[in-house]
């Protein structure tokens, strides 16, 4: 789950990152007010900036100073609604004005291909990263962070060392082990501070931040709950997740339910390529039910798929192993059941694996007009991507 930057200063705070005060609003009637409160410390000058979950904010408008409280609301009102890479922007954040000595770059995240942590550091910060990496790599320190022992503050010396830093370093390497504190604290994938700037009186501080939060560590942290952005959030995902399904909804036709990850990967796209040959349909989503594909976890799978207006046809593709054909094929059929006539669109139905001629068997006896079986995976997607088409 990314965190929009005032949750992401709020995180910072609990943890003790060095932060600047900032006021969330939605209503452009109350930017004056706000700006009042927190520029009383900056000598009136705040900066009013758009709340949205993408890069690029200062390019397209979304971040505006203001050196009165007259400004901050011309601002606020200019931002509020504005469209920003497809994200409209409904709440900004009036933040406390800063003095800017030096601007700076760190980031801590989960590296997947190195299967470790990384973390990455510049003393040229401000910038896109994605652009300085590429222009500039020797100027953006990289270091493997062990995750059994952290950045503690040997550690963090030697990151600020890395990218080049001759002074300042004890004050660098404090702030980066408070924001290790962070990324390990509330199990995060992602903690990234641009700019981490000096003040022209010395202070380092997070002036900006970006946290991603990991999902699967959810149930050790019941506060996350409350940073979701429900406003946002696709309906039908949330619904799946009330469920405990993996979903992800896509813009397509064929429905897809798979069990494994890997399977539902292939899955997609094998559809893709089939759908080229008729009429160009696409994946309507992803959904992985895992080993325990029994009646119910059947049924909500297909609820939330057939819930999807786009939905034209569903392709049920699943591999018997420790969860055999049969139990699947009786998982389809009791989910039908469930359903009733709320099932209407045509299931295309490939097993394999473990027990499979049971399983087929099974569905042949329940002989129901919206379900097809297809022995290979290349035919049940061409049948499921022809009936989606029809």
């Amino acid at each position: 789950m990314d965190l929009f930057e005032y949750q992401a200063r709020d995180m910072f705070e609990a943890h003790g990152v060095p932060v600047l005060a900032g006021e969330v609003i939605t209503d452009p009637g109350d930017a004056a007010a706000a700006a009042e409160r927190i520029g009383a410390n900056s000598g009136g000058v705040v900066v009013v900036k758009a709340q949205v979950k993408t890069g690029g904010r200062g390019k397209a408008g979304g971040v505006k100073l203001a050196k009165s409280a007259e400004e901050a609301a011309t601002a606020a009102e200019q931002i509020l609604g504005m469209d920003i890479k497809g994200h409209t922007v409904n709440t900004v954040m009036i933040a406390q004005g800063a003095s800017i000595a030096e601007e700076y770059y760190f980031s801590v995240l989960l590296d997947r291909a190195n299967r470790s942590v990384l973390a990455m550091c510049s003393k040229e910060g401000g910038m896109e990263i994605e652009q300085l990496a590429v222009e500039r790599p020797e100027a953006l320190a990289r270091v493997a962070v062990n995750p059994l022992t952290g950045i503690d503050a040997a550690k963090a010396r030697e990151i600020v060392d890395a990218a080049g830093f001759t002074s300042d370093q004890d004050a660098l390497a404090d702030v980066i082990v408070k924001l290790w504190g962070v990324y390990q604290g509330e199990d995060a994938t992602l903690v990234e501070v641009n700019p981490l700037v000096k003040t022209t009186d010395g202070q380092i501080i997070a002036l900006d931040g970006k946290i991603t939060l990991d999902e699967n560590a959810e149930f050790r942290h019941e506060h996350h709950a409350a940073l979701e952005d429900k406003d946002s959030t696709d309906p039908l995902e949330a619904k799946a997740k009330e469920m405990g399904l993996n979903y992800v909804k896509l813009d397509g036709q064929v429905g897809i339910i798979g069990n494994g990850a890997g399977l539902v990967m292939s899955t997609l796209d094998v559809v893709a390529y089939a759908g080229e040959q008729h009429g160009g349909v696409k994946p309507a989503n992803f959904l992985d039910i895992g080993g325990g594909a029994n009646a119910q976890v059947m049924a909500n799978g297909l609820d939330v798929i057939l819930g999807d207006e786009q939905v034209k046809a569903v392709f049920v593709n699943v591999f018997g192993g420790i969860t055999a054909c049969d139990e699947v094929a009786n998982g389809i059929k009791g989910a039908l059941e469930i359903l009733g006539d709320s099932a209407t669109k045509p299931l295309v139905v490939r097993l394999d694996g473990n027990n499979v001629e049971k399983g087929r068997a099974i569905l042949d006896e329940l002989n129901h007009p919206l379900v097809t079986q297809v022995d290979t995976m290349d035919g049940a997607a061409d049948k499921a991507a022809e009936l989606a088409n029809a």
